[in-house]
């Protein structure tokens, strides 16, 4: 006969609303390698975003928690690992440097590692931070440093921060590019000049979205 253990206290409510998982659609859907650990990390930076108030906050296709759960499911089908996709669902909290918004200060990194995991944070520190100009410009590079607009230092990536990087950048470029037809007029050659470049930092799935969304119409795709 199975022991019946003395149940465990109830821990303490946080400060931040649990969503209902019905009000999270793109949430439901399957995706790849997802584990129990992954639902509760996703359900608590649903959490935390909607009581930080990201829902109420316009943005391309919709309110600025629509996109991140674009961005998320977007990762999710290149096949990206967990943390990867979590970090997607975070990756605008400290603002960045295209989106000026600052929901969670980055002094407050350790409540949000809390919340999604160490290896999450990171990414999500990693893509906030970014000054864009002169890591872009070199980001191909294995030996490339990464330009931290928040220190004002320069730091070494390791290979698997910088192709997070990459997939983050594409996946959020590319919803802004699907959302925005002004956006896409105005940004879309330099992107894809960017992501040719660092193709070899991309997945597959990345890569021939990269192509189909930004290709201008009657030019050859990149080969």
């Amino acid at each position: 006969m199975p022991d019946s253990p003395t149940p465990a206290p109830t821990p303490a409510a946080t400060s931040f609303p649990r969503p209902a998982r019905a009000a999270s659609p793109a949430l439901a859907d399957p995706v790849p390698h997802r584990g129990v650990g992954d639902v509760a990390a996703a359900d608590g930076a649903l959490a935390l975003l909607n009581g930080l108030g990201a829902a109420a906050i316009a943005h391309p296709g919709g309110n600025l928690v629509d996109h991140l759960q674009r961005v998320r499911s977007q990762l999710a089908t290149w096949g990206a690992r967990p943390a990867l996709q979590i970090a997607g669902l975070c990756h605008s909290l400290y603002g960045t440097d295209g989106f000026p918004a600052v929901l969670l200060p980055h002094e407050r990194r350790a409540e949000l590692a809390a919340v999604i995991g160490a290896e999450a944070e990171e990414a999500v520190y990693l893509y906030g931070a970014c000054d864009r100009d002169p890591t872009y410009r070199d980001l191909a590079r294995t030996d490339a440093p990464f330009h931290d607009r928040l220190t004002g230092r320069p730091r070494p990536l390791t290979p698997v921060q910088r192709r997070d990087l990459t997939e983050l950048t594409a996946a959020n470029e590319l919803d802004l590019a699907r959302s925005d037809l002004a956006f896409r007029e105005e940004r879309s050659a330099g992107l894809l000049e960017l992501f040719t470049r660092c193709r070899h930092l991309l997945s597959a799935g990345a890569w021939h979205d990269c192509v189909a969304v930004l290709s201008a119409p009657g030019h050859p795709a990149p080969k």
